[in-house]
């Protein structure tokens, strides 16, 4: 199992939808998150992507130096770059992160977005594109390795005698994650990906997706890894879980739903459509309207795009439902929390214990000598239930 973090280059806050207790998107809270991230144990961090955001490859650039062991998840946006522009700015990266690049695919979903970055293709197009791009992104990092040069003529992209001279230290290339819910989003990842995301819907929806894009990879003779996205609202007792999620919510109004389903409405995007299916079967936002399988809340698809379910609950029932997602194959799991620096604190330090064995010896200061928690009195050193009972009897 690999857990990944998240770093909120479009902005974070205690509250969504609205600027009360928001933050300001600057380097210095970027790096606190990132920082945070890699002391806690992550295995790596998704930085988003779009219009909405700071360039993902410039902010992830800007975070190597201060981290030493996370892996930075970053998009590729076919139709921005071209493949072999992309080659190079991947090797380089891994390169000089010491071989931390995930690669995440984004066809994208958005048709203003994407008129607006110049890209006029219908959705069919783009995967049509995107199919290209990522064959021929493969090869040129696969032939670097021996130096070996790639012709490749398609109907949307074409290379002749693409080279790339500083090979990636990840081989044949970094890993390649995709997540997309439509049919043409099952066969590229059949064909060409690593790692398959999907968005955070009941297990047994997911389960569909896992075994249609398992099936097609099986035709093409690969086999595909598993992961999942999703926010985590985690607190000691499931009554303050469920109070923060609709606390999280409390500051939006009717109008800005409205206009954020609008937007949405407007996206070619499957997996966009799917998210907003999930809380639109509710007509309020009580946890009622909002819990749509056990935990699982569609409240954060209210006003944001992409991802828009959270696993909400205590520690146990929270790492439980993360395995009845990893009974079904996944092993990557991509998490945030509101706000981002706190969440990843509170997340690692409730659910890393109740999860598999290799996570545990990830926990912060584990590979330190302690004394762990705040000396009481000045003498006394709590032990692992939190208490100095024990300590001060002895002494």
């Amino acid at each position: 199992m690999q857990v990944l973090w998240f770093i909120p280059t479009h902005g974070d806050s205690r509250y969504l939808g609205t600027s009360e207790g928001a933050r300001e998107v600057n380097h210095d809270y970027l790096k606190q998150v990132a920082v945070a991230a890699d002391t806690l144990g992550y295995d790596g961090v998704l930085i988003p992507t779009g219009r909405s955001c700071e360039d993902p490859w410039v902010a992830a650039s800007s975070l190597i130096p201060v981290t030493r062991n996370l892996r930075f998840l970053i998009a590729l946006r076919p139709g921005l770059t071209e493949p072999a522009l992309a080659a190079r700015m991947a090797a380089t990266f891994d390169r000089l992160s010491g071989g931390r690049l995930l690669v995440n695919l984004v066809t994208g979903g958005d048709r203003g977005e994407l008129e607006g970055d110049g890209i006029f293709l219908d959705h069919a197009q783009r995967y049509e594109a995107s199919e290209e791009f990522i064959r021929i992104w493969r090869e040129i990092l696969a032939r670097s390795h021996a130096g070996d040069t790639y012709d490749f003529e398609g109907k949307h992209l074409a290379v002749k005698g693409a080279k790339l001279l500083y090979p990636p230290l990840q081989q044949p290339y970094p890993p390649i994650y995709f997540g997309g819910s439509s049919e043409a989003a099952h066969d590229l990842a059949a064909e060409h990906v690593d790692t398959y995301l999907t968005w955070g819907e009941p297990p047994a929806e997911v389960a569909k997706k896992v075994a249609d894009v398992r099936a097609k990879a099986a035709v093409q003779g690969r086999e595909v890894k598993f992961g999942i996205r999703l926010h985590v609202i985690v607190r000691e007792t499931e009554d303050a879980a469920w109070r923060a999620a609709e606390e999280l919510i409390s500051r939006v109004d009717d109008a800005t739903v409205a206009r954020a389903q609008a937007a949405f409405a407007r996206m070619d995007s499957e997996g966009q459509r799917r998210m907003a299916a999930l809380h639109s079967q509710g007509k309020g936002r009580s946890r009622a309207d909002l819990e749509i399988s056990p935990n699982l809340w569609a409240g954060v698809g209210l006003v944001r795009g992409g991802a828009g379910t959270a696993l909400v609950g205590d520690a146990k029932t929270v790492a439980a439902r993360i395995q009845e997602y990893a009974d079904l194959g996944l092993e990557n799991f991509i998490f945030s929390g509101y706000p981002h620096l706190e969440e990843a604190y509170r997340f690692a330090e409730l659910v890393f214990p109740l999860l598999p064995r290799n996570l545990q010896a990830k926990l912060p200061g584990r590979t330190l000598t302690g004394p762990f928690g705040e000396v009481v009195g000045n003498h006394y050193v709590p032990d692992l239930a939190g208490t100095t009972a024990k300590t001060a009897a002895a002494s």
